[in-house]
């Protein structure tokens, strides 16, 4: 495997602050609906009846914090028509707005749906690595923003020596697209395959109003 830049995300850390968010949408001047990194908040388990009080059974809440993956095997590359979505030596997956269209094909590949169209300028849009930012030996401003260190960034490879969960529920498996992400799992945790709960901010999933 060639360079391939990638985030961590210590989901034991996140609190769902949604700092990380904030930051990006701020530091891109996203527009109304256009959101590149989310939070999830993902729960499940029960209640049960005990001498008439509502008892916890395995009830497990954690929050996930997603943007574009910068996939080895980006969907959204193969299913763009004009060639305005393209993955760069160093793995970052960029689109070239000049040449968009903006027909949106590479929305409906991603099962991450990092790539969002901008109604205002009429391209669709993503998490570019805050490439000027790496440019001047900064960090993204997502990881900057994080109050409890719960996101970092590097080479893939050097992340993976720590571990290579790559689809924690909700997300979906790994094998899809290869996601360039490592997730440092807490003791609730669960496995896209095995996952039993549920995303509670569902919004977010649909590109959200925030």
């Amino acid at each position: 495997m060639g360079k391939q830049l990638a985030f961590r995300v210590d989901i034991s850390r996140c609190t769902g602050c949604k700092a990380c968010q904030v930051a990006c949408k701020d530091k891109n001047n996203l527009p109304s609906g256009v959101i590149w990194r989310r939070v999830f908040e993902y729960t499940g388990g029960s209640w049960v009846k005990s001498n008439g009080f509502d008892l916890p059974n395995n009830v497990f809440s954690y929050f996930v914090s997603v943007a574009c993956m910068h996939c080895e095997s980006p969907a959204c590359v193969y299913a763009c028509p004009t060639g305005a979505m393209v993955k760069q030596a160093d793995g970052k997956v960029l689109i070239n707005a000049d040449q968009c269209v903006g027909c949106r094909y590479c929305e409906w590949a991603c099962p991450y749906g990092a790539p969002q169209f901008n109604a205002e300028t009429g391209v669709m849009t993503k998490c570019n690595f805050c490439e000027d930012l790496l440019a001047q030996g900064e960090r993204p401003a997502c990881v900057d923003a994080c109050p409890f260190r719960a996101l970092d960034f590097g080479e893939l490879a050097e992340l993976r020596q720590a571990g290579t969960l790559a689809d924690p529920a909700p997300l979906p498996a790994a094998s899809l697209t290869k996601p360039a992400v490592v997730y440092v799992p807490g003791p609730q945790t669960q496995i896209s395959s095995n996952g039993t709960g549920k995303i509670l901010n569902v919004e977010l999933a649909m590109g959200g109003t925030k």
